[in-house]
């Protein structure tokens, strides 16, 4: 095993177990001498390749997943606000993150941090044109920049390549962890990631 390898780490904007796992995330990989390297995806793309759906979209799961989401941040002491309009789509701000990612990867893991805990904390429309550019500039981004990288064909053509290769390395939901050529899918998968991390494989 390579500790150099980072902590491949796929997130949707508008998914709270991705937004609970951002904020541990990086912790983690860090207490094991790795980095994480973020990757904004759509899980629309990556339900629509697994033949999936979300699970509030199941009568006999919402009301647990909705309340599953409030408890899970409770337990990892992560402030959470239910979004009055959930799930949304959220490609603009991955399109952003995209924008940002080659150039500034920093910059890119700080505005998914902002994006995540505005939506879930806050409940700023990130589908929204005017919301979105207000936290662009808030995040301290050229807002006009990004408003026009969100709208740039080749951001469009960036942000669907990546969930290309996110579906052709297993990646079927959100959050999930590449370590190792090894797949974690799911916040409640973090003490196995963390002995893989710390241990090896097992």
């Amino acid at each position: 095993m390579n500790a150099r390898n980072p902590v491949e780490f796929y997130f949707d904007f508008s998914s709270p177990y991705s937004y609970i796992a951002s904020e541990w995330v990086e912790a983690v990989a860090a207490r094991h001498g790795r980095t994480v390297r973020w990757h904004a995806i759509l899980l629309g793309a990556t339900f629509q390749a697994a033949e999936l759906k979300s699970p509030v979209s199941y009568p006999v799961k919402r009301e647990y997943a909705l309340a599953d989401f409030q408890r899970s941040a409770r337990f990892e002491g992560v402030p959470y606000r239910a979004p009055e309009r959930f799930p949304i789509p959220t490609q603009n701000a991955a399109r952003v993150f995209w924008w940002l990612a080659d150039r500034e990867p920093a910059r890119a893991a700080a505005w998914a941090h902002a994006g995540l805990r505005a939506y879930f904390t806050r409940g700023v429309a990130l589908d929204a044109p005017a919301p979105l550019k207000a936290l662009c500039a808030e995040a301290g981004l050229d807002a006009e920049a990004a408003e026009a990288a969100w709208g740039d064909p080749v951001w469009k053509a960036r942000l669907k390549a990546e969930n290309d290769a996110a579906i052709a390395a297993g990646v079927f939901g959100a959050p999930s962890f590449l370590v190792d050529g090894e797949l974690f899918w799911g916040n409640d998968r973090r003490a196995q990631l963390e002995r893989w991390l710390a241990t090896g494989p097992f």
